[in-house]
Order: C-alpha cells, then structure tokens, then sequence
C-alpha cells in the first residue's frame, strides 16, 4: 500500500530519462523523453524544508504543484483534491520522484538547480501564461525579477498587472519560480501560497536571493 506522503531522498543529479529533452515552451512532452514508462495520471504529496508539497502527474507532464497549505498535510491534500477530483493519490512515476526530489532540494538549499528540465504539462494553460511562466522559468535561483521587466520583455511594460496576476495563479510553483517574481521596487508583492508573503521571502533566502539588499529574516 501506498504510504500517506513520498519520502523519497534527494539527489543533487537527478537522473534522466533516455533522450529526455526538458520541457517545450509550449509546455508539451517530447515524444522522445516518455521512453518506455507507461504513466496513469495521479497525485501524491511529499515532505520537504517548509512542509507538505504536493504534484500531480499525468502522460504529459506535471499537470500541477502544490506548496504547503497552512494547516499541515491534511490540507494540502484536501487542497489537491479540489484542484484535481479525477485523480487518485498514488507512487508517483520514475518522472515525478525525479521531480519531487529536485524540488526538495531547491526548497532545502542544496541544490541550486533550476528546476528548468522538468517536463510541465502546459495544455490547461492560456498561451499568454505559458510565455509569462517561461520567462520566469529562466530566472535562475538566487536572482529576482520584477513585474514590470517580465512585462517589457512581453514587449509592454503596462502589462505588469497581467503579469502579478499570471503569478497569482501559477499552478506549477515552485516549478515555475513565481517567488522569484517581485513588485515593483522589489517588494515581496503577493504570494497565493499558505504563509503568503511571509513563504516567499523564506523561500528566496534559501535561495541567497537579497531583494534590496535586505539581510535575512530567518
């Protein structure tokens, strides 16, 4: 039986799948990366250095990642049976473990891998989010970027907004790194996940990233 979290131990190189190409911005799999595994979708949930994460999976990709809810592992899974009502929690595939254990490293600070190769299942996204998520997944840890400079690199600084409101609803943090998205000035801006500001800032000084030059609150 399958045990109530993932509690796999991480590895600061995950290993690849045969031919495994990373992820398309238009966030579908390369034929090539699948190799043999036969993926049923599903989800399960996993520990890490700020609690309870979770991810859900399916043939494609990620479908989704989920950052600790505020009241611990019950509610993080109560959370991704809202997000996800058709899918079973279940051992997550050869791809997912890889995924989980990167994450669990970035969210430890002994790795600083960018999480950039893991395979995201974009179809349920708007093609403006997917070119919002890609830009904020070349951000590499430890650096920041505001609202406002992913808007100009979009190619118009008023949709800075829009931009805020991508991040609000990122449905792959931290695999697509919104924390390290900031308001204008660097201030931390808001933050969707339990905790709200307060995870982010955790999250970038784990990281190294000083906002502002700000020293560390933890």
């Amino acid at each position: 039986m399958w045990p109530c979290c993932w509690r796999g131990t991480f590895c600061h190189q995950p290993r690849r799948l045969n031919g495994d190409s990373g992820l398309a911005q238009n966030g579908a799999m390369n034929a090539a990366s699948i190799s043999s595994e036969i993926i049923e979708p599903g989800f399960a949930l996993f520990e890490t250095a700020i609690g309870m994460c979770a991810l859900a999976w399916g043939p494609h990709g990620l479908i989704g990642v989920q950052l600790p809810e505020d009241n611990g592992e019950a509610a993080t899974r109560a959370r991704m049976r809202r997000r996800f009502p058709d899918l079973p929690e279940g051992e997550p595939p050869e791809s997912a473990q890889r995924a989980i254990a990167a994450v669990q490293g970035l969210l430890e600070g002994t790795s600083d891998h960018d999480l950039s190769d893991i395979v995201l299942d974009m179809s349920a996204v708007s093609e403006f989010h997917q070119r919002i998520y890609a830009i904020a997944r070349r951000i590499p840890p430890g650096q920041t970027r505001t609202y406002g400079e992913i808007a100009t690199e979009l190619g118009d600084k008023g949709l800075s907004r829009a931009v805020g409101q991508a991040m609000g609803h990122n449905p792959f943090a931290p695999v697509v790194p919104c924390h390290r998205v900031l308001a204008a000035g660097n201030k931390p801006g808001g933050f969707s996940a339990g905790g709200g500001a307060l995870t982010k800032l955790r999250m970038l000084d784990i990281e190294g990233a000083r906002p502002n030059g700000m020293a560390s609150l933890f």
